[in-house]
């Protein structure tokens, strides 16, 4: 209610949103009143019955004493003694004073357990399983061989360990092939059905279809987010099953369409996906998003802390910070899932000049509703209820007048 204030007011439902919230709270006053009443209640109810059971004791026993108890010898008692008496007041009074502060406690306990329920399930949740044993490293060509370096080099290789005992070093190209990939999220349900597409390094793949035919799962699916049904996913020719999850993912760039941004400076954000990046580094993919210039009019420039997820920037610049982040990771793979759809047609032009020259000899996976950021893609792939009904470049697509031509000249008469 109050994150949604602006359209509730927009909506006018003011009054139907104080009404709601007054009837939560009466609910929450009744519910915590009963609460309050039974806790506060339970400790004077508990101080009343050792007092009781202290007189009972004291009445009954002081009358045992004085009368005579000749069934006592059963307990191995000749007789009851006021010291006994006292004994047994004693601890009479030692046992009911654990039991009056747990009631006196009960309240913050029942709270405290409600709260610890939330904790153990989420302590109980089933880790990610990560069976892979192929790991990403740095290397240098010496002699036509890639050797493996500790150092930063800029090249990287696919470190596979085989069941021989061998080691083989495959330099990562950013190739990648979907070979009849099955998915579902349930297995009864299945969303992606036989996709089988071949990406070269330095290619552009596009995605296209309507809302829920499966761009964005494919995506999923790559960095393994989910693991595939039936099929096999392969990059640079290792089936990603054997990669370790860590390394897969580093070696790729995401710009998503929810950008999130942490709490710090700007050059932070922008170092996030690689921490070795100098400041000039991070100025130049800046530049290459066309963010420089409006980053340069902040506060404090680069050095500007942002909060609250970039509250004070609008969504397109928080949509630059987050295309020139992953510049600054310069992955040889790249995943673009609406990353210009936040941003105005003319910066848009100009984020795609710098995209293109930031996808030079990448491998890129562009999903977008726009269909004028996806024509220059070299493949581009129409998806239609999880499975690929066309395919093809741009002029190709258009010249066949499918499903992809109503699409684009359907886009074009609504601009």
């Amino acid at each position: 209610m109050v994150n949604g204030q602006k359209v509730i007011k927009v909506f006018c439902h003011e009054e139907e949103a104080k009404s709601e919230l007054r009837r939560c709270n009466q609910v929450w006053k009744t519910n915590s009143g009963k609460a309050n009443g039974y806790a506060n209640s339970m400790m004077p109810m508990m101080n009343a019955l050792g007092y009781v059971q202290y007189v009972l004791i004291a009445l009954i026993g002081g009358y045992m004493a004085i009368a005579g108890t000749p069934n006592l010898r059963l307990f191995g008692f000749n007789t009851l003694t006021l010291g006994a008496i006292a004994s047994f007041l004693t601890l009479s009074r030692n046992f009911i004073n654990p039991i009056s502060q747990i009631a006196n406690q009960f309240n913050s306990i029942i709270t405290a357990l409600a709260g610890a329920q939330r904790i153990f399930d989420f302590m109980d949740e089933k880790p990610e399983i990560d069976d892979g044993y192929v790991t990403l490293v740095n290397v240098r060509e010496k002699d036509g061989e890639l050797v493996e370096c500790s150092e930063y080099t800029e090249v990287w290789a696919w470190k596979h360990p085989h069941s021989d005992g061998t080691l083989t070093y495959t330099k990562l190209e950013g190739r990648m092939v979907l070979d009849h990939v099955d998915f579902g999220y349930t297995p009864e349900k299945e969303v992606l059905h036989d996709i089988t597409l071949y990406a070269e390094p330095g290619q552009k793949i596009a995605f296209v279809g309507a809302t829920g035919a499966g761009k964005t799962t494919i995506t999923n699916l790559i960095n393994r987010f989910y693991d595939i049904a039936d099929g096999k996913i392969r990059y640079d020719g290792i089936n990603i099953n054997k990669i370790r999850k860590a390394d897969l993912r580093r070696s790729m760039g995401i710009v998503l369409q929810d950008v999130h941004l942490f709490t710090g400076t700007v050059m932070e954000n922008l170092r996030y996906g690689n921490p070795n990046a100098t400041d000039e580094q991070c100025i130049s993919a800046a530049k290459l998003a066309n963010a420089d210039s409006f980053i340069r009019m902040l506060p404090q420039g680069y050095d500007t802390v942002l909060k609250g997820d970039g509250s004070g920037l609008s969504q397109g610049q928080r949509q630059l910070i987050s295309i020139a982040r992953a510049a600054v990771a310069d992955p040889p793979v790249m995943i673009l899932d609406e990353a210009t759809s936040s941003i105005d047609t003319r910066t848009e032009m100009l984020v795609q000049a710098g995209m293109d020259r930031l996808m030079q000899g990448r491998t890129v996976f562009v999903i977008a509703h726009r269909l004028s950021t996806v024509r220059n893609s070299d493949v581009i792939m129409v998806l239609d209820h999880g499975s690929i009904i066309e395919r093809g470049n741009h002029e190709r697509l258009i010249e066949k007048q499918g499903v992809y031509y109503k699409l684009y000249t359907g886009a074009l008469e609504q601009e």
